[in-house]
């Protein structure tokens, strides 16, 4: 296509983007001479040069584009001079690849002009902590022994290293073993009741007993310290306890008992039973920080603190203590059905228990008195045998019937002992728990107590708003009249809301004395049984080595001084008068006799 005037041009006189460029430089150079001008002349150089390449590069695309019969330029064209690029090579030593390559010295000219080696795979070192056998520290042996020489052996499987037996740490704690926060802050007691002596006389007269306490409480003054204190003390611990705690299961002292209350065995056996109750209720979660418990243990005068405490304080009873506080009515009412399964079924296994506990306890005095009985009969027999070793002529047979009264004497002291032991293991807590079980049904009644008091208060409650409805029906001529109304309805409201609390209460509570009723005596049970069983054991190997005893004595007949031989005094042919023996007074009493 030939290229000619602007108006033979088929882009009708466009300029090219090159050109367009290179008038603008060429305006902006003449449009700012003076910044031209005080540049430095290193950047005069620059820009020099930069004008002078694109003005070529316009000059060659209009060359391009127009044909050499095309118009003439508008003014002189500025030729630009390109300035040429030297590459020069560098000598690398590590290659393009880096220092994967052969490794080549880079100053030898033959190897320079070589081709370059083909890349080759990178050799993997195998690390190990195992040190090298020239550089081999002194240190301890290596618990796997693994040998430097079996690195170089051929791969095979393994033996897996042997397992060193676990050795106990070196460092011992010789603290006490940690126990739960709950168990840290529980107040420990340990009561002790003894020393009873008899005081007063013979129409006052009644046991005092020395009661030791050591507790880790901060309610106490002292970790230790003792008291004196009479059986009806105790009684009155357990009443105030009752009315303080309703609901709960207090343990109760031994029954009272008007004959033979001074003899050892009653004396040892009360003793024990209130040792055991004291103990009982400092162990209880609730009744240890009773502050009657804290007066009974702490008190020096005790007699004149609990009457000071009476007059503040009414006594508890039925229709005092919590519910006398509460303001709530104690009523009877009908009689009582329990609604509550789990109580009804409670309340029938404590009644079975009851008759059972007390059949054993019968069958116990029972076997507690035969024990007794054969006691005494070992004692007679003892004594019948030693007269007939007095009276006996032929002292072979005196020395055996007298080792036999003596034996006789040990069996009575063991049957007496067994029985006092028995009384004092598993008697004392079968009667412990018939006076547990009659604990558990006073808490019983005092739920009951509790349901009558819900229901009266409930009753009352009707009535009072049966009464407030009457006056509103009659309109607002009794104002007053009916506010007193209403505020006694809003108290018959909180009344029932107590008593209802308190009856749910009681029985939330009960149903954990009960638990912790059935845990104890289990417990209790299972001890007095194992210690009935170890005091029947011993009491027999005893009886078994008195008699084995016995039979080898009787066994050794050729020896003269296993039995006791009475002396045998003898003047000539005949007897010149008594011996000082018993069988010889007796040999004479039937000489005379004869004669």
């Amino acid at each position: 296509m030939d290229l000619g005037e602007a108006g033979d041009s088929p882009w009708g006189g466009m300029i090219s983007p090159s050109s367009m460029h290179s008038l603008h430089v060429a305006q902006w150079s003449s449009d700012v001479p003076s910044q031209s001008t005080s540049k430095s002349p290193t950047f005069a150089r620059e820009e020099s040069s930069t004008k002078s390449q694109d003005a070529e590069s316009s000059q060659q695309s209009q060359s391009s584009i127009k044909s050499p019969t095309g118009r003439g330029s508008r003014g002189p064209i500025r030729r630009l001079v390109t300035q040429p690029t030297r590459l020069e090579a560098a000598d690398d030593p590590l290659g393009p690849l880096g220092p994967l390559g052969a490794n080549a010295s880079p100053g030898t000219d033959a190897q320079a002009d070589e081709p370059p080696a083909p890349p080759q795979k990178e050799q993997m070192v195998i690390r190990t902590t195992m040190p090298q056998p020239t550089q081999r520290r002194a240190g301890p042996a290596d618990p796997h022994r693994i040998d430097d020489e079996e690195i170089d052996r051929p791969a095979a499987p393994r033996a897996p290293p042997p397992v060193q037996v676990a050795q106990p740490s070196p460092v011992r704690t010789t603290g006490q073993p940690s126990v739960s926060i709950e168990q840290a802050a529980k107040p420990s007691f340990y009561i002790t009741v003894g020393d009873p002596i008899k005081v007063g006389d013979l129409t006052s007269s009644h046991i005092v007993y020395s009661v030791r306490t050591k507790t880790t409480s901060k309610g106490y003054k002292q970790p230790e310290f003792e008291v004196k204190r009479r059986y009806r003390d105790f009684l009155w611990l357990y009443n105030t306890m009752h009315g303080n705690n309703p609901g709960v299961v207090v343990p109760p002292p031994p029954e009272k008992q008007a004959l033979n209350r001074f003899e050892s065995n009653f004396v040892e056996s009360r003793r024990a039973a209130l040792e055991k109750m004291l103990n009982k209720i400092a162990a209880h979660p609730t009744l240890q920080h009773d502050p009657d418990l804290k007066l009974f243990l702490e008190s020096e005068s005790f007699n004149v603190d609990v009457k000071h405490k009476e007059r503040r304080e009414p006594i508890p009873g039925e229709s005092k203590g919590v519910f006398g506080s509460l303001g709530i009515n104690m009523g009877g009412g009908s009689k009582f059905v329990e609604q509550d399964d789990w109580f009804h079924d409670r309340r029938v296994y404590l009644d079975a228990l009851e008759n059972q506990l007390k059949a054993l306890m019968k069958s116990m005095d029972t076997m507690v008195n035969q024990r007794k009985a054969m006691a005494e009969s070992a004692g007679e027999f003892s004594a019948s045998l030693h007269a007939l070793s007095t009276v006996e002529l032929s002292p072979t047979l005196s020395g055996p019937l007298d080792a036999l009264a003596d034996l006789q004497l040990t069996i009575r002291d063991i049957y007496d002992r067994q029985a006092q032991q028995d009384v004092l293991t598993f008697g004392i807590t079968i009667d412990e728990y018939i006076r547990l079980i009659g604990s558990v049904k006073q808490a019983f009644s005092q739920r009951q107590k509790a349901f009558y008091s819900w229901h009266n208060a409930e009753s009352e409650l009707q009535k009072r708003k049966s009464a407030q409805d009457k006056l509103l029906r009659q309109g607002r001529s009794q104002q007053d009249r009916l506010n007193q109304v209403g505020a006694e309805v809003a108290d018959a409201e909180r009344k029932v809301h107590q008593a209802r609390l308190l009856f749910e209460d009681m029985g939330r509570l009960m149903r954990a004395e009960l638990d912790r009723f059935e845990r104890e005596k289990v417990e209790d049970f299972k001890s007095s049984v194992e210690t009935f069983l170890e005091s029947a054991v011993e009491a027999q190997k005893e009886l078994i080595e008195k008699w084995e005893t016995f039979l080898m004595q009787l066994d050794a007949e050729d020896d003269e001084t296993v039995f006791y031989r009475p002396p045998v005094y003898q003047s000539g042919d005949k007897p010149t008068g008594r011996g000082d023996t018993a069988v010889d007074r007796a040999r004479a009493t039937i000489d005379e006799d004869s004669d």
